[in-house]
């Protein structure tokens, strides 16, 4: 989709950014590899807050709450310019087919979209599990909004954790080396408990930042927002390729 294109409709405030990005209101420090660190990324982005969703609620979205503001953002970021959506949390799977259908453009909710993608590419004998933020609640609507199987394995972070903390409180002294160690505490106890996992997916986009030490950790590949965000970026923004002399 050209610049000039915005799902039919040619008013829009600005031009040459092709993805949006939904934010949860939050406090705590997002470093580089965190979908709402703008140095992420290699292209523009623009982000939108959307003002009722904040930690407490992202994982309890059953009752429909939040899916209203989160369709009035996103209708908001596509009028001003953008060609695709996302979000900064992966619980927001559940709302992926009615954002879809609302938007207009093409909408990627939640890195848990490439949980059928992982597992078609390591083959059947080995499975793709999934790292959380809560492990307890990911499952039912949240996996299957997004054709994700029921038995799925799934790790959770731990709910007395300083990850947990860091996030629901917003405490930005928590150190980067804190938050790694458990985040790779985590992964290795995964890997033990399921001894044949092939990839996995993390779910929570704060656990991007890892992904490389998790991935050196386990020996496997690592899916997270950033490989999903870069991945629709390459639909929508194709690179032109002119014949060599």
């Amino acid at each position: 989709m050209s610049d000039h294109e915005n799902g039919g409709d040619n008013r829009r405030i600005y031009y040459g950014v092709a993805i949006g990005i939904l934010m949860v209101r939050t406090y705590f420090t997002r470093y580089l590899g965190d979908i709402g660190n703008a140095a992420t990324w290699e292209f523009p982005v623009s982000y939108k807050i959307v003002e009722d969703a904040i930690p407490s609620k992202m994982t309890d979205l059953h009752n429909a709450s939040l899916l209203e503001p989160f369709k009035v953002a996103a209708k908001e970021l596509v009028a001003e310019g953008v060609s695709g959506i996302t979000t900064t949390c992966g619980f927001l799977s559940i709302y992926q087919n009615e954002l879809a259908d609302h938007c207009g453009v093409p909408v990627a909710s939640s890195s848990l979209l490439q949980v059928p993608f992982a597992q078609t590419i390591i083959g059947t004998k080995k499975r793709v599990g999934v790292m959380t933020y809560n492990g307890s609640v990911l499952q039912g609507p949240y996996l299957e909004a997004v054709d994700v199987p029921q038995d799925t394995p799934v790790k959770g972070m731990p709910q007395n954790s300083e990850f947990v903390r860091w996030i629901n409180d917003g405490d930005v002294s928590i150190s980067f080396d804190t938050l790694r160690e458990e985040a790779l505490v985590a992964a290795r106890e995964f890997q033990a408990e399921y001894p044949d996992l092939g990839a996995v997916v993390l779910e929570c986009t704060n656990l991007a930042p890892f992904s490389a030490d998790i991935s050196s950790e386990l020996g496997l590949p690592v899916f997270d927002c950033v490989t999903l965000v870069n991945w629709l970026h390459a639909g929508l923004r194709p690179q032109r390729r002119e014949p060599g002399v």
